[in-house]
């Protein structure tokens, strides 16, 4: 059962030239809507769909529900009673959008320029693209303790000019911040197949990238939402069967990518999974150098990896 609210605008007004589609679970999405609504009302071509993935957080809510009452923009709340997973949540919201192209962005973030929305118009009015992805940042400065690995993780591994992005195609997209046509997702939805955190928006850009024509531009997104580092080391090694399941879905893709050349190594040495009490400690460990904690916690990640694919 899913509750819907729409207001007037969302209900009677004309249709958008943007759908921004932001599904939320154990997340406060309020602080990026009220940035979305500025930009939003100043274009007068964008709408944007909530939805609440089963979390049922009345405060949060209650909040959203009176900021999309008050909008002057089209604001749209859906309120799933549980939790069915990140591709199940974005095929509805899209489902449930109006416009020929969809902005879906994470409820962690917030955009990182005042024309953020602007610049996907732009690029959507020019009509010579069918993907874009703008990118992510994550805070210049150390946030807490406990979040500091992950976002040195970030710096490193996803933080990226969109040059650096393009010399490797659908590698680096992830819906985060991502844009598409919207007819694409009615061929090609996101696989409901994957089950809780990671993979399915990497196996969705494997696939279209083949197809559609993709983008990669700097219109960032700022990550707030920092995870902490047992968050992160419970992430990666739940993640394993859905690693898996991108990975069969496009192994000559797979072969190409370090993880999976990692894991595969991995695979074959014998008793590697001894290693993970001991790399578990050095990725706890606020001690030691950042650098050594990141390895620790790459080779955790394909060390669980390695029991998952085939």
């Amino acid at each position: 059962m899913i509750e819907t609210f729409k207001n007037l605008i969302a209900e009677k007004g004309p249709a958008p030239t943007l759908s921004i589609l932001i599904p939320y679970y154990h997340d406060d999405p309020v602080l990026l809507l009220n940035d979305l609504l500025v930009q939003a009302q100043a274009t007068g071509k964008t709408e944007i769909l909530l939805y609440d993935d089963g979390t049922k957080d009345a405060n949060v809510n209650a909040r959203l529900l009176s900021i999309a009452k008050k909008s002057p923009a089209a604001v749209s709340l859906f309120f799933a009673q549980e939790n069915k997973g990140r591709s199940s949540a974005r095929n509805y919201l899209k489902s449930q959008a109006r416009a020929e192209w969809v902005l879906f962005l994470d409820a962690d973030m917030r955009p990182e320029e005042t024309h953020f929305i602007d610049d996907y118009l732009n690029l959507i009015a020019a009509d010579n693209v069918d993907i874009i992805f703008g990118g992510f940042t994550v805070p210049k400065q150390k946030q807490s303790t406990e979040t500091e690995l992950h976002r040195a993780f970030s710096k490193t591994s996803d933080c990226l000019s969109a040059d650096e992005r393009t010399k490797n195609g659908a590698q680096y997209v992830c819906t985060s911040n991502l844009c598409t046509r919207s007819e694409i997702l009615d061929k090609e939805p996101f696989d409901p197949g994957f089950v809780g955190w990671g993979w399915e928006d990497s196996e969705w850009a494997a696939r279209v990238a083949r197809k559609y024509r993709l983008k990669h531009a700097d219109i960032p997104a700022l990550h707030l939402g920092l995870e902490t580092t047992e968050t992160l080391l419970k992430r990666f090694k739940n993640s394993a069967e859905n690693y898996t399941r991108f990975t069969n879905a496009h192994p000559e893709l797979a072969k190409t990518l370090t993880l999976y050349k990692l894991s595969k190594k991995l695979k074959y040495v014998p008793g590697q999974k001894l290693t993970r009490p001991i790399l578990r400690m050095l990725v706890r460990c606020n001690t030691i150098p950042t650098k050594i904690r990141l390895i620790a916690l790459k080779l955790w990640r394909a060390s669980w990896y390695a029991d998952a694919i085939v």
